[in-house]
């Protein structure tokens, strides 16, 4: 189980694209305060994994016993050595979304800022998620998680991704028509699993299919990636 008790104030700020909280004047740093406690109170971090053996068959993996398709060639360069993939996935709850969609309403600054906060939220969730995991299979060796969506790894898979790990029935995590996931706040992810150590993969902008149009890359920062 995972609990929150603070959220990650500098990534909000970055996501916010404010380098630090002197930057932003003090009725937006009182707002900090009542966007996180707001964001605390209702938050409900829960995340799902699945390891599934992994095989190659001229060079393309196969998740082995299940139907989901690793199409891609850089999905495919990502997971080079591996013997194993877990799936994975993090929410913290349809409370955020229900919080951010108040504040729209209520003042679209605080909208703005919580929304941040409940992106930086997720990311802790999914790190504190792959330390547990991590430490449920000693002595392997991991690439970093690579979600549906980065580089030529279709978005369409999350779907599939969610129904492997029966997300839906237990956690109520979806993915919507539109291929949005509900509740938005969520990330999905697959993390290679190997017996010897793994080469440095690239990772960031490089690997992202929104790096022409990213909002961060325009203003000289990155998502964390």
């Amino acid at each position: 189980m995972i609990k929150l008790t603070s959220i990650d104030r500098s990534e909000a700020l970055r996501y916010l694209a404010c380098h630090d909280e002197k930057s932003i004047g003090e009725t937006a740093s009182v707002y900090l305060d009542e966007c996180e406690s707001r964001l605390l109170e209702v938050v409900t971090p829960k995340y799902l994994y699945k390891y599934i053996p992994l095989s190659f068959e001229n060079g393309r993996p196969a998740a082995e016993g299940c139907t989901l398709p690793l199409e891609g060639k850089e999905i495919a360069e990502h997971l080079e050595g591996c013997s194993g993939i877990i799936l994975m996935c993090g929410t913290v709850g349809s409370g955020a979304d229900r919080l951010i969609r108040v504040l729209q309403i209520e003042d679209m600054a605080k909208a703005v800022i919580a929304d941040a906060f409940a992106g930086a939220a997720v990311e802790q969730v999914m790190n504190e998620a792959e330390s547990i995991i991590r430490g449920e299979f000693p002595g392997k060796y991991f690439t970093w998680r690579y979600s549906p969506g980065y580089g030529d790894f279709p978005i369409e898979i999350q779907k599939q991704l969610l129904d492997v790990l029966d997300a839906p029935r237990k956690i109520g995590l979806c993915t919507s028509d539109s291929r949005m996931l509900a509740p938005v706040k969520s990330v999905t992810a697959v993390m290679g699993v190997s017996d010897a150590p793994l080469p440095q993969r690239k990772r960031g902008c490089v690997t992202c299919n929104m790096r022409e149009r990213c909002q961060f890359r325009k203003r000289g920062l990155h998502c964390g990636s």
